[in-house]
């Protein structure tokens, strides 16, 4: 168990959120499911929270109502080796949402996520501050994040 977990609240669709999440991910599971009990404040046998894994990183997802919606304050970041794994999580994640700029993209549950390849840091990160700057600059005109023309501007082709 992790020391640390994040808690997504969601408006009585936690199970589906869950369910979808691990459906996009090959390499997660549903752990736990804690349902209503007597004492409420849900309707008994209802799904209060689950737990679920993703890439070994553990999550719950709480049915806590309306009062708490997503914001992009939060993301979830998603380290992608190629544009295929970008192409991948994007298709999956943006069913049923909203694409925004710079590889950010809001799910259906309203989970705001950024699907960006490891390369991308390295090459913010270049001491040239004019690579670095070419980077951002492509970027910024990006919605899905396209490596290739990323590297073009890094190399300032």
């Amino acid at each position: 168990m992790q020391k640390i977990a994040p808690c997504l609240w969601f408006d009585g669709d936690a199970e589906e959120a869950a369910r979808f999440y691990t459906s996009v991910f090959s390499d997660s599971r549903i752990a736990t499911t804690l349902h209503y009990a007597d004492a409420g404040p849900g309707p008994k046998g209802d799904v209060l929270a689950i737990t679920f894994e993703i890439e070994g990183q553990e999550f719950m997802a709480l049915n806590g109502g309306p009062q708490y919606p997503f914001t992009p304050a939060i993301s979830l970041f998603v380290h992608c080796r190629s544009q295929e794994e970008i192409d991948s999580y994007w298709a999956k994640l943006c069913d049923g949402g909203t694409p925004w700029q710079c590889g950010w993209l809001q799910d259906r549950f309203g989970v705001s996520w950024q699907i960006a390849p490891d390369a991308l840091m390295t090459m913010l990160r270049d001491p040239d501050s004019a690579k670095a700057s070419r980077v951002m600059q492509a970027m910024m005109k990006m919605v899905k994040l396209d490596l290739a023309e990323l590297e073009r501007a890094y190399r300032g082709e």
